[in-house]
Order: structure tokens, then C-alpha cells, then sequence
């Protein structure tokens, strides 16, 4: 669990903690148990900011996190919206990750925000965000302003991504809400690069004889 709320209490915070015990809940139901644990990036923001000005030197601390979000079966991310995309200090924690850290692993993708104007933050910035760095993000997100906490729409909108997540954790082919996914055991794991064909024609061949190609 990823959380870069900023202070405390936090909304962003708040927001995770309804996630966590949504997947808990939902990894339990399939007869599995859950260990959740959180990564607070504010408590490592100077530590990030020294990261990113030395040349990619971590400190013991923000190795022990780059090593725990490596290692997680699947990982719930929240993010406060500040000027309608994720927040700097999110964005710079996983800039921190090697590339491969998250190559196939099972994400959720959540943010907290005043308003809903930001409710498009999770398919044009987080989705992308996480495609790149190969991830597999599970279909719902969740997005919450502030008036949303407490309603049921938000919390059935959690209840249906944690179960979505569950079902990628623990492996069965079924979300139990409609939807389908393959068996945990031929997803790629930290894995890089992109698999080609020998036998895939130039790009090149392609383009010959047609307009402008000789």
C-alpha cells in the first residue's frame, strides 16, 4: 500500500485505509490471508529528493521500501490531485523504483481529491503511469472527493476494486463482479524488454512499394 498524502489525517490516507480493509476482506473470502503494509512516502520525501540529486543513490531506508513494493503480491496506490494529475512526491517514489519493479504486478490505482473535476485523474495520468512501468492495473479505480466519503457509491466502488485485485493476487480466474482473469501463473514476472518473433517482417519491407518508398 502506496499512500503520499501529505498531512495528518489525511483524506489520501483515509481513502487507503478503506482500500486495505476492502482487500483484506476480499483476499480472505477466497480462503487466503492478507499481510498489508504501508508506505507513507511523506516520511521519505528528503530522502527521495537526495535520490533524485545524487545520482541515484538510496539511502538504507528508501532501499528497504524499493525492496518491500518489489516483493508485494499486488499493490493498492493512492495519490492526493494537485493540479489534475498525481501529486509530485507520488510521482517521484516510483521514479525511484527500478524499471522492472513492477513488471506484472497486480495494481490498484486510487485517488483523493476536493473536487470531482479531478475524477479523470486515474485513467489520464495513473492508468498510463502504471502501464509503463508494465503493471497490471486492475479495471476499477477509485476516486474520491470529499463529499464522497461516507456514501455507498464510493464504497461499492471499493468493494468491486479490492475484489478485482483479490482475485489477481490470489490467482483464481474469476473477479467475482463480471469479470475474468487468467490464472496468476502465466502472468510475466520481472521480466524487461520486449519479446520479438524471429520470423516478424522489417519494418522496412513493410513500407517498400508503397507511396514515397522505393
Amino acid at each position: 500500500m502506496v499512500t503520499a498524502g501529505l498531512t495528518v489525517p489525511s483524506s489520501t490516507r483515509l481513502l487507503a485505509d478503506q482500500v486495505a480493509e476492502a482487500t483484506v476482506a476480499q483476499v480472505t473470502a477466497r480462503g487466503e490471508s492478507a499481510d498489508v503494509e504501508f508506505v507513507e512516502v511523506r516520511e521519505v520525501a528528503g530522502e527521495l529528493a537526495t535520490f533524485m540529486v545524487t545520482g541515484g543513490i538510496p539511502t538504507p531506508r528508501l532501499t528497504e521500501l524499493r525492496e518491500l513494493v518489489a516483493a508485494a503480491d499486488g499493490l493498492v496506490v493512492v495519490t492526493p490531485v494537485f493540479n489534475g494529475s498525481y501529486s509530485g512526491l507520488f510521482k517521484m517514489f516510483f521514479d525511484a523504483l527500478d524499471k522492472d519493479s513492477l513488471t506484472g504486478t497486480p495494481v490498484l490505482i486510487a485517488a483523493a481529491a476536493g473536487s470531482a473535476r479531478h475524477s479523470l485523474v486515474l485513467d489520464h495520468a495513473l492508468r498510463p503511469l502504471f502501464a509503463y512501468l508494465r503493471a497490471v492495473v486492475v479495471p476499477t479505480g477509485v476516486f474520491a472527493a470529499t463529499e464522497d466519503f461516507g456514501s455507498h457509491g464510493l464504497s461499492d466502488r471499493i468493494t468491486r476494486a479490492a475484489a478485482e485485485l483479490a482475485a489477481l493476487v490470489v490467482g483464481r480466474g474469476d473477479y467475482g463482479v463480471g469479470g475474468f482473469t487468467p490464472d496468476l501463473a502465466a502472468r510475466p514476472r520481472r521480466t524487461s524488454g520486449t519479446q520479438v518473433e524471429a520470423d516478424v517482417t522489417p519494418f522496412g519491407d513493410l513500407l517498400r512499394g508503397h507511396s514515397g518508398t522505393d
